[in-house]
């Protein structure tokens, strides 16, 4: 699918989605592309800016997605419940649409590729990630990256006692 910017001969402006190029030729021939403002079906193609994904764009994705894992984190912190989180549950699995347009496809690229270098650089201590956390900490461990899971009540906690901790996002690919 391609969106084009639509300007009719009275120079109302408003957006279109088609196939492709040679759908949106064959749709005005036709006169099935109306301005939705005048009715006009003298319709042309206005400017547009190409949706490009560069490399500043990408950091600020992983920007954002890094400062919603930190939301995230701060909502479970909130939840007063001892239940396992949902990465340590069988039983509840977040769920989510797959991503039908370009942005929604790079925030998802975004939080793979922080979650991916969060995962390489970490050690994954599982069950243990509250009292592992305590431990780096207080100093009675060495030092390091860690992921693992823990219950709400756990993040909390930590959370109260200064320790930073945030949500690893679950990805739909990741049970695929």
């Amino acid at each position: 699918m391609i969106k084009y910017t639509l300007v009719c001969d009275s120079a109302h402006s408003f957006e279109g989605w088609f196939r492709n190029s040679d759908d949106f030729d064959a749709q005005c021939a036709r006169k099935l592309v109306v301005c939705p403002i005048c009715g006009a079906t003298s319709v042309q193609k206005g400017l547009m800016a190409p949706a490009v994904s560069t490399a500043r764009k990408r950091e600020a994705l992983v920007g954002a997605a890094q400062a919603e894992m930190q939301s995230v984190a701060a909502a479970a912190a909130a939840n007063k419940a001892d239940a396992p989180t949902a990465a340590a549950s069988t039983e509840m699995r977040p769920s989510a649409l797959l991503p039908q347009d370009v942005q929604q496809k790079e925030i998802l690229e975004a939080l793979r590729l922080v979650r991916a270098r969060i995962v390489e650089s970490s050690e994954n201590v599982g069950q243990n990630f509250a009292a592992e956390a305590r431990k780096i900490h207080y100093g009675e461990a060495e030092e390091r990256s860690i992921y693992g899971e823990t219950t709400p009540k756990d993040v909390e906690a930590l959370l109260d006692e200064g320790i930073q901790v945030f949500a690893l996002p679950e990805l739909p690919d990741d049970k695929n």
